[in-house]
């Protein structure tokens, strides 16, 4: 067994390719979803086509699906954005998808949440629909709809805990 996450896929995608390409067989699991989707698993996915080595997928849990149908929001045509920019590019993301009409997705961690939810207010507006999901599938699951300033007011009250998925409709 070898670990493989964000920290080290760069440094480790190399020695994968490596050990595919003398004979082994390997299989990328991920405790937090369905690999390469915000999650490790896309640089060695790609390495794999890269050098013609087969890639088969079983699918696992995605939350996204679960939190856009839970959501109540237009599901028939939406951009899955993932996790935001932590810094650097944020706002210009941000404002880009300001102009966005299909519904989109976000990850987010519990501890940013209140911060992406200012956010959305600031530059999507108070009155974009917004719905936040949490915790899907387990005991605490939860999902919050409404304006993104009645979302935001909700978690400024009772804190989040537990992985998040944001589902923000589209301009209008």
């Amino acid at each position: 067994m070898q670990s493989h996450h964000m920290h080290n896929e760069h440094k480790t995608v190399a020695g994968l390719i490596e050990r595919l390409q003398g004979g082994e067989t390997i299989a990328l699991i991920s405790d937090a979803g369905t690999p390469a989707i915000s999650d490790p698993g896309f640089l060695l996915t790609r390495a794999c086509v890269e050098n013609n080595i087969e890639v088969d997928c079983l699918p696992g849990a995605t939350a996204f699906v679960p939190a856009l149908v839970n959501s109540g929001l237009p599901n028939d045509k939406f951009v899955f954005e993932g996790f935001l920019p932590v810094k650097k590019g944020r706002q210009t993301r941000l404002l880009l998808l300001a102009e966005e009409t299909r519904t989109i997705i976000f990850y987010e961690s519990p501890h940013k949440l209140i911060k992406t939810l200012g956010h959305f207010c600031e530059f999507f507006g108070e009155d974009r629909l917004v719905s936040v999901s949490r915790e899907l599938t387990k005991l605490y699951e939860e999902t919050i709809r409404g304006t993104a300033k009645e979302v935001l007011e909700h978690y400024t009250n009772k804190p989040p805990k537990g992985e998040i998925v944001i589902v923000v409709g589209g301009k209008k």
